[in-house]
């Protein structure tokens, strides 16, 4: 991965886009796990640890922002050459 500059796109190989879309896969899969059978305390902890990140997501939000992430990396535009 390369960043440049701080408003600069971080550009990425298709290698390390598939190694952080199978992440994402896999952080998906465990929400949903966690949403089928952990219960109440899954939300209440989920809300807790978003609102101490500064995020305040609700499990569903983060599960949906996730799911939204995998979308962004599935369905981006190719990167534009730099020659």
């Amino acid at each position: 991965m390369s960043l440049r500059r701080a408003d600069e796109d971080a550009l990425l190989t298709s290698e390390e886009i598939a190694m952080v879309r199978q992440v994402l896969v896999s952080c998906s899969n465990l929400l949903a796990w966690a949403g089928a059978h952990a219960g109440p305390a899954w939300h209440q902890a989920a809300a807790q640890i978003t609102d101490a990140a500064g995020q305040g997501r609700t499990a569903g939000g983060l599960y949906y922002d996730v799911n939204l992430a995998i979308d962004y990396l599935d369905f981006a535009a190719p990167a534009e050459s730099s020659r």
